[in-house]
C-alpha cells in the first residue's frame, strides 16, 4: 500500500522513503566530518574534523572530499589552508570554505580553485567566531559573528560589498544564538543574549522583539529559520520549543522537548514541521504540538530542501517530507476524491474487472479532476512504477473526456523521465518534482554540464526540443572548453575531433574555444582550432596595427586581405594604405567612396528638384543641402512643397545619424518604405529588427547585408540570419 509508511503529525501526513543506498558503504562516520551538503539534491562535503579525533597529529592536513548524493566520491584533496569554520554551498553549487581569519576559499566540485575574499578588517583582526552561510534576495549570502561579538554580512558572493550591522546593547559575551532572516528585500540577523532578542540591520538600527510565551522566557540557545525565511523556531535552555512567524508575530505552539541540552542540529523539514536532533535521536515537532520521534543506528547529518529534509546516514539517504495533498487525496484509505475513483478504475480494468465501469460512474461529472489529481500525483513519486501505474490511470479517464487539453499530460511524462534519469545513482541528483520547478529545467541542465555530463544534458535539451543556440550547443561549447584542458591528447587530434563533434553547429564560436587553449598554454591547438572559425572577423584578436604590420611582408596573404578589405571593409583598406603611406591608393578610395552610387543619385536628383523650384519660385535653391532646402521652403510658406520634398527623399533618419543622435533617428525608421527600410534599420544599429524586415521581405541580399555588418557581440543575430536563410532556402525548394 502506497500509505503504508505514511506518520500522523496531526491533521497531515509525514513519509520517509530511502533514495540511496550510499556507495561508500559504512566506511564513513559522519560524527567524524564536518559535513556540508547542497539543496536541491546538491553534493556532499566532507571535512576532516581533527579536532575530534586525538589520535591524529595537529600536523596532519585533513581530508576534504566531495561526494554526489548517492555518495559517489566526485573529487578529493589535502587541505593545506587555514582553519575552517564553515563549509557551506553556494546556489551555484561552489563550495564555500569560511576560515577563522575570515577568508572565503571558492572550489567547484571538483575542487579546482576558483577565487577567494575576505569579510573585513575586524574579521581578519579579531578571528571569527561563528559563520551563517544563507540565501538572500540576491543569491548566496555569507554572515560571520566576530570575536569582538560583531555582525558583519555580505548579501551576495557576487557582489562584495561587506556591512557592519547594529551592535546588541549590552553585549559583552558570545550570543547564546543568532540566525539571518531576509524579509522585505533585506537580510537582518536575529541575536538572541539570553532571554532577550534583537533584531539588526546594516543601517545601525536595532529593535528589541518580544515574543508571546506562556511562561518566563529563559535562555535562548538555539533557532531554526525556515528554508523559506516564512518561519522561526526557538529552543530554550529548558528544552522548550517556541514556533512562530518569523517576525515573531505569530505564535503556532509551544512544545517541551524536555531536554536541556542544545540540539546537535536544529532545522525545518519544508514549511510544516521542525527538526530537533541529538546524537541518534530524532524528534519531528509539528505546529499543534505533535511530534514523531525516530530512532537512528548512527549519526545522521540533515540537508534543508524546500519539501522536507534529506537525511544523510551511515549507509543511506532518506528524504523525509510531508505528503503530497493530491498523493493524500488518491492514497488515503477509505478516499472518495476523483483521482482515488478513478485510480481504482483504472487498476480495475487491468485486471479486466466490471467494476471498473461502476468506478467511473461514480466521477463522470468530474473525470477532468480525477484526470488532473492522478497526473500531479505521478510527478511527486520517487518509484517509477507507481509514476506508471498513476499516469496509466490518467490516460484511462482522459478516453472518456472529449475535449481534453493533452499538454499537462506530456509535460508530466517529459518532466519525469527527465527527473528519473538524473536520480539514478551513476549521476545523483534526487531531486523532487516540487524542487525542480523552482529550480528550473535551464539550472538543472547546467547543473549537469558542470558535472560533465554533457551527452545526458545534449539528450535532454533534444528530448525537450530546447533551440540550439540555448540547448545543444551551447553544451557542446562547454565540451569543447572541457576537451581542451585535456592535456594527454595531440594538438591536430583533438582540434579534429573537436570540429568533427561541432561541425558548423549554430552558436558555436570556435574562437572562443580557442581562446580557452591559450589560457591553458595550447597555442598551437589554439590556431588549428582558429582554422575551422567561419567568421575571419573572430580568426584574429590581434591590435589592427600589429595585424597590418605582420602581413606586410607576406604579398600572399596581403593581397588577400586586400581583395577581402576591398569587397568587405573598404574603410579598413583605406586605412592600410595609409599606414603604407600609399598617397595614390588611399586618394583613390576617398574618391571612390565618395561615388557611391546612392548618394551619386540622390545629388543628381535633389539639383534637379532645386532647378524646378527656382523656375517655379523665383527663388535661388541650388548648392542648399536637403535641410536647408526644406527649411526655406517653410519659411517661404511654401510648405505644400516642403512636405513633397519630404517625401521624395525620406531622409530624415540620414540627418538624424549624421548628428549621431541614434535615439532621435530610431523614431523615424517605422516610417520608411519597405524597400530602404533594412537599410536604415541597419544604419541605427537595430541588426534584429533589420533581419526581421528582410526575412518579411523574402530578400535574401538584405539578409547578406545584415549579416556583414555583424560583429563579435552579434552572434545570436548571426544565427537568427543563417536561420532565416536557410527557411529561404528550403521554401524555393518547394
Amino acid at each position: 500500500m502506497a500509505s503504508a509508511n505514511w506518520q500522523t503529525l496531526g491533521r497531515v501526513y509525514y513519509e520517509k522513503m530511502e533514495m540511496y543506498a550510499l556507495e561508500w558503504g559504512d566506511q564513513i562516520d559522519l560524527s567524524k566530518f564536518i559535513v556540508a551538503a547542497a539543496p536541491y539534491g546538491g553534493p556532499l562535503a566532507l571535512l576532516q574534523d581533527i579536532s575530534s579525533n586525538p589520535n591524529i597529529g595537529t600536523t596532519v592536513r585533513p581530508l576534504l572530499t566531495v561526494f554526489t548524493s548517492a555518495g559517489k566520491m566526485i573529487s578529493q584533496m589535502r587541505w593545506n589552508s587555514g582553519r575552517i569554520k564553515q563549509l557551506g554551498w553556494s546556489h551555484n553549487e561552489e563550495l564555500l570554505c569560511v576560515q577563522d581569519e575570515g577568508t572565503v576559499l571558492v572550489y567547484d566540485i571538483f575542487l579546482t580553485f576558483i577565487r577567494q575574499f575576505g569579510m573585513g578588517q575586524e574579521a581578519k583582526e579579531t578571528k571569527v567566531l561563528d559563520v551563517r552561510i544563507f540565501n538572500s534576495y540576491k543569491g548566496t549570502g555569507i554572515a560571520i559573528l566576530t570575536c569582538s561579538f560583531r555582525v558583519f554580512i555580505v548579501n551576495s558572493i557576487d557582489d562584495l560589498r561587506i556591512r557592519r550591522l547594529a551592535e546588541v546593547p549590552g553585549l559583552d559575551s558570545a550570543p547564546t544564538a543568532w540566525g539571518i532572516i531576509t524579509m522585505d528585500g533585506q537580510s537582518q540577523a536575529l541575536v538572541a543574549k539570553g532571554n532577550e532578542l534583537y533584531l539588526i540591520d546594516h543601517g545601525g538600527q536595532y529593535q528589541k522583539q518580544e515574543i508571546e510565551i506562556s511562561t518566563p522566557l529563559e535562555a535562548i540557545i538555539d533557532m531554526a529559520i525556515s528554508f523559506n525565511n516564512k518561519y522561526i523556531a526557538l529552543f530554550t535552555e529548558s528544552g522548550l520549543v517556541w514556533i512562530g512567524s518569523a517576525d515573531l508575530k505569530k505564535k503556532y505552539c509551544e512544545f517541551n522537548t524536555k531536554s536541556p541540552q542544545k540540539p546537535t542540529q536544529f532545522v525545518w523539514s519544508g514549511p510544516g514541521a521542525v527538526v530537533a536532533m541529538w546524537e541518534k535521536m530524532m524528534l519531528v515537532i509539528g505546529p499543534d504540538k505533535d511530534y514523531i520521534p525516530f530512532h537512528h543506528d548512527s549519526t545522521v547529518s540533515l540537508v534543508e530542501e524546500e519539501d522536507g529534509i534529506r537525511i544523510i546516514g551511515r549507509d543511506s539517504v532518506e528524504f523525509f517530507r510531508k505528503v503530497p495533498q493530491v498523493t493524500e487525496q488518491i492514497f488515503k484509505i477509505a478516499s472518495m476524491e476523483p483521482g482515488a475513483m478513478l485510480y481504482e478504475a483504472s487498476r480495475e480494468f487491468e485486471r479486466q474487472s466490471q467494476r471498473a465501469d461502476e468506478y467511473i460512474r461514480t466521477v463522470k461529472d468530474q473525470l477532468d479532476v480525477a484526470v488532473s489529481q492522478c497526473i500531479q500525483a505521478a510527478g511527486h513519486e520517487f518509484e517509477p512504477s507507481r509514476q506508471s501505474a498513476l499516469l496509466k490511470a490518467a490516460t484511462f479517464g482522459k478516453c472518456f473526456l472529449t475535449d481534453y487539453n493533452p499538454e499537462p499530460f506530456v509535460n508530466m511524462c517529459q518532466m519525469l523521465r527527465v527527473l528519473n534519469q538524473v536520480r539514478k545513482p551513476s549521476i545523483g541528483i534526487p531531486l523532487t518534482y516540487t524542487q525542480l520547478e523552482r529550480l528550473t529545467m535551464p539550472v538543472l541542465i547546467d547543473r549537469l554540464v558542470m558535472r560533465k555530463y554533457f551527452y545526458l544534458a545534449i539528450r535532454i535539451c533534444q528530448y525537450l526540443k530546447l533551440p540550439e543556440a540555448e540547448g545543444a550547443s551551447r553544451i557542446l561549447a562547454h565540451w569543447a572548453c572541457y576537451k581542451v584542458q585535456q592535456k594527454n591528447e595531440d594538438d591536430e587530434h583533438l582540434a579534429r575531433v573537436i570540429a568533427d563533434k561541432m561541425g558548423d553547429t549554430p552558436g558555436v564560436s570556435y574562437s572562443e574555444i580557442a581562446n580557452k587553449a591559450l589560457e591553458v598554454g595550447r597555442p598551437d591547438l589554439a590556431i588549428r582550432l582558429l582554422d575551422y572559425e567561419p567568421k575571419a572577423s573572430r580568426q584574429d584578436s590581434m591590435i589592427q596595427g600589429e595585424f597590418f604590420m605582420a602581413i606586410r611582408n607576406i604579398p600572399e596573404a596581403c593581397s588577400l586581405f586586400l581583395q577581402y578589405c576591398r569587397q568587405q571593409n573598404p574603410q579598413m583598406m583605406e586605412q592600410l594604405y595609409y599606414q603604407e603611406d600609399n598617397f595614390q591608393e588611399e586618394a583613390t578610395c576617398k574618391v571612390v567612396n565618395s561615388f557611391k552610387q546612392e548618394q551619386v543619385d540622390e545629388e543628381i536628383r535633389l539639383l534637379k528638384y532645386q532647378r524646378r523650384l527656382e523656375e517655379e519660385l523665383h527663388r535661388e535653391y541650388t548648392d542648399l543641402s536637403l535641410h536647408e532646402t526644406i527649411h526655406k521652403l517653410i519659411i517661404d510658406n511654401s510648405h505644400k512643397m516642403a512636405e513633397t520634398l519630404r517625401k521624395e527623399f525620406k531622409a530624415f533618419v540620414d540627418v538624424c545619424m549624421k548628428q549621431n543622435n541614434k535615439l532621435e533617428a530610431r523614431k523615424y525608421v517605422q516610417r520608411v518604405t519597405p524597400d530602404k527600410k533594412v537599410a536604415c534599420l541597419i544604419k541605427v544599429g537595430l541588426l534584429r529588427e533589420a533581419a526581421d524586415v528582410a526575412f518579411q521581405n523574402r530578400s535574401e541580399d538584405e539578409l547578406n547585408r545584415v549579416l556583414r555588418k555583424c560583429s563579435v557581440t552579434d552572434r545570436a543575430v548571426e544565427d537568427q540570419v543563417k536561420g532565416y536563410r536557410q527557411q529561404l532556402a528550403t521554401a524555393g525548394k518547394r
